[in-house]
């Protein structure tokens, strides 16, 4: 969970960020326990793969809320995908009960909200100043 601000490539500088929440299906409260518990493993492990660096993480019973940050070229929805279908079937195949309860684990829909450390209104500001010099 690394805290610098920015992260470097060879032609890039940046600090993408996303608030990512999603939920098992009918919002069952099934993520206790020990599932809690592997959920969180596979997440870190899963997100540590595609080079995505989860900063903030809390599993509640009935969602999963994330803080991530990525690369320009890693789209939330790809970052979505990999991490609940990756999650969903190893879970499902380690704990019967999630099989037997839900058709699938996670709902087909998510949250995503784009975060950063300077505001809209700031770089609104910045461009528009750009105009003046």
């Amino acid at each position: 969970m690394a805290k610098d601000r920015w992260t470097h490539s060879n032609t890039t500088v940046y600090n993408i960020g996303y608030h990512i929440i999603w939920c098992p299906k009918y919002r069952r409260k099934v993520l206790v326990g020990d599932v809690e518990a592997r959920l969180r493993e596979l997440l870190l492990k899963k997100a540590e793969e595609i080079g995505v660096s989860i900063e903030e993480l809390q599993i509640m019973p009935d969602h999963v809320n994330l803080f991530v940050k990525a690369s320009p070229v890693a789209s939330p929805h790809w970052i979505v995908q990999q991490l609940k279908s990756y999650s969903s079937h190893e879970l499902r195949t380690q704990f019967k009960s999630l099989r037997t309860r839900l058709p699938t684990l996670w709902t087909r829909s998510y949250y995503v909200e784009s975060c950063g450390h300077i505001s809209e209104d700031a770089i609104r500001r910045y461009i528009e100043e750009q105009k003046k010099v």
